[in-house]
């Protein structure tokens, strides 16, 4: 992949939902308000405060995280979709 998160960014590619179905019938899902799941495919390394401190991000590549609906900014790169956002935006971290 081409794309790489910088200072304490990460680019998440989305998990794919799942429809409710009921027969043929397609339920969507609008007017629940539940956070994006996705993967981590980038990492930053970091950021240095206002004082001159360098803070390492703690995220990894490959964790499968929650992120909230509205932050995230949606790129497009080689026909995928990704969302970028900083790393204190993820809501939690998913252990399976």
């Amino acid at each position: 992949m081409s794309l790489k998160a910088v200072f304490n960014s990460i680019i998440v590619k989305p998990q794919e939902e799942e429809e409710t179905t009921y027969g043929s019938i397609v339920v969507p899902d609008l007017g629940k308000e539940v956070g994006l799941r996705g993967t981590i495919v980038s990492v930053g390394e970091g950021y240095y405060t206002i004082t001159g401190q360098w803070v390492k991000t703690i995220l990894k590549e490959g964790q499968k995280v929650i992120i909230p609906p509205v932050g995230p900014t949606k790129v497009e790169h080689e026909g995928q979709e990704y969302w970028c956002c900083q790393e204190n935006q993820v809501l939690a971290v998913i252990n399976n």
